[in-house]
């Protein structure tokens, strides 16, 4: 279940492709792309900065797939993460999952993804015309990870 933290983007064509190569046993796939919004909380946002903790965050992502795993029927999971500074339209993150069955797939996606947007050691700055501002987290976040 590979998990990388980086500043570059990244193609999910390729990624899809790697995850699946030579894998026969695989009935679905699932996938989420996180994008930067240019309007968040009424204002304009002219870019946002990611923060993590090397080493931590990615075990922390490592966790999160493993208990995926052990909820679901997967195959495999991947999750990409960027940091630095993103501009609006830029892709922050990739989730996807494969699984013999659609179900797996899908819900072992929506949890991995709810559970990185709560526990995940990640930090957002978002530079806006009134100045910087730390992105807080949100309840609906925490609400969707609860349900788990």
């Amino acid at each position: 279940m590979p998990v990388r933290v980086q500043q570059h983007d990244f193609d999910i064509g390729t990624e899809i492709a790697a995850l699946r190569a030579g894998k026969l046993d695989v009935g679905a796939v699932a996938s989420f792309i996180g994008t930067v919004r240019d309007l968040n909380e009424g204002a304009g946002v002219a870019s946002m900065t990611l923060e993590h903790y090397p080493g931590m965050t990615e075990r922390a992502l490592e966790d999160i797939c493993a208990q995926a795993r052990r909820r679901w029927n997967i195959l495999d999971a991947l999750v990409v993460h960027r940091y630095g500074r993103l501009a609006p339209g830029d892709q922050i993150v990739l989730v996807v999952v494969t699984s013999a069955h659609r179900g797996e797939a899908f819900a072992a996606c929506e949890f991995i993804m709810d559970y990185l947007k709560t526990q995940a050691p990640f930090w957002k700055k978002e530079s806006t015309p009134q100045g910087e501002r730390w992105v807080e987290a949100r309840e609906a976040d925490d609400a969707a990870a609860a349900r788990w």
